[in-house]
C-alpha cells in the first residue's frame, strides 16, 4: 500500500470522526492564540489532518491522490528506501510551514481557527510542478493547461485573496505551502531547477512556427 493511499485513508477517517465530534475538532484545529498562550504546538500538524466539511476534504484528498502517487514514486526512484521519509517530510513540513504566517498574524486572536491539508497538498503539487513544469493539469476534467501556467495562476490568485483577506479560506497557507514545496524540491534535488527552465524553454520552442 502506498504512503499516499495511507494518508488519504487516515485523513479521511480522522476528518469524518472530527466532523461528528466537536470536542476532538476543538482539540486538533489550528488556533494560533491557543498555540501561543498554551504552547499547543502540536496543532500545527494535527490541523492538517482534519477538514471543515466533506467538500473541503474530498477536494484535498483527490488532489493529494492525483499528484502524490507520482511524487512518491519519484522520491523512491531518486532516494531509494529513504524516499518515503522525504515524501512524508515534504507533506507534513508543508502543513507546518504554511501555517507559520497565519500564526504570526493571528496569535492574539482567540476566535481565529484554520484547518485542512491544503498546505501539505500544495507543497506536494508544487514540488511536482518544479520537477515537471510542462505536464498537463486538468481542472474540473475539461480545463487543461501546463503545470507551470497553473502554478503562476494559483500563486497569483492565492496572493490576491490573501491580501484582500475577505475569504474564510486560508489562501496564505496555500501560497506558502506551494512556495515551500518548490524550495524543498530544489534543495533535495537541485537538478530540478535547471530542468524546470529547460523544459519550459523546450516547450516554448515547440510553439514557434
Amino acid at each position: 500500500m502506498s504512503i499516499t493511499l495511507i494518508l488519504v485513508v487516515f485523513i479521511s477517517g480522522l476528518s469524518y470522526y472530527a466532523l461528528n465530534n466537536y470536542s476532538l475538532m476543538d482539540k486538533l484545529i489550528f488556533n494560533p492564540y491557543r498555540v501561543s498562550k498554551y504552547n499547543e504546538y502540536y496543532r500545527f500538524i494535527t490541523s492538517g489532518f482534519i477538514h471543515a466539511d466533506f467538500g473541503h476534504l474530498i477536494f484535498n484528498m483527490l488532489s493529494l491522490w492525483f499528484v502524490g502517487e507520482g511524487i512518491e514514486r519519484l522520491f523512491a526512484g531518486l532516494f531509494g528506501a529513504s524516499g518515503a521519509i522525504y515524501y512524508l517530510l515534504l507533506f507534513i513540513a508543508g502543513i507546518v510551514v504554511a501555517d507559520i504566517p497565519t500564526f504570526l498574524k493571528h496569535r492574539t486572536n482567540s476566535k481565529y481557527n484554520s484547518l485542512g491539508a491544503s498546505g501539505g497538498v500544495s507543497a506536494v503539487l508544487f514540488a511536482a510542478i518544479l520537477f515537471a513544469p510542462t505536464m498537463t493539469i486538468s481542472l474540473y476534467f475539461f480545463i487543461k493547461m501546463k503545470a507551470f501556467i497553473f502554478g503562476i495562476l494559483f500563486l497569483g490568485y492565492s496572493f490576491y485573496e490573501a491580501r484582500k483577506g475577505t475569504s474564510y479560506v486560508n489562501h496564505s497557507a496555500h501560497m506558502y505551502g506551494a512556495i515551500f514545496g518548490m524550495i524543498f524540491m530544489a534543495i533535495v534535488y537541485p537538478a530540478s531547477v535547471p530542468g524546470f527552465f529547460a523544459q519550459i524553454g523546450e516547450w516554448l520552442g515547440g510553439l514557434r512556427p
